[in-house]
């Protein structure tokens, strides 16, 4: 479980820091939450 939220964690600052608008956040989000899926899935 810490090692998921180490993930999302990762995964939003890089989100954060990565895009300029409101369309490209979301896909952000939504490439994060994939990879953590699969992650979890593993």
């Amino acid at each position: 479980m810490t090692k998921l939220l180490s993930l999302i964690a990762i995964a939003l600052s890089f989100t954060l820091s990565a895009c300029n608008t409101v369309k490209g956040v979301g896909q952000d989000i939504q490439k994060a939450g994939e990879k953590i899926e699969g992650a979890a899935k593993k």
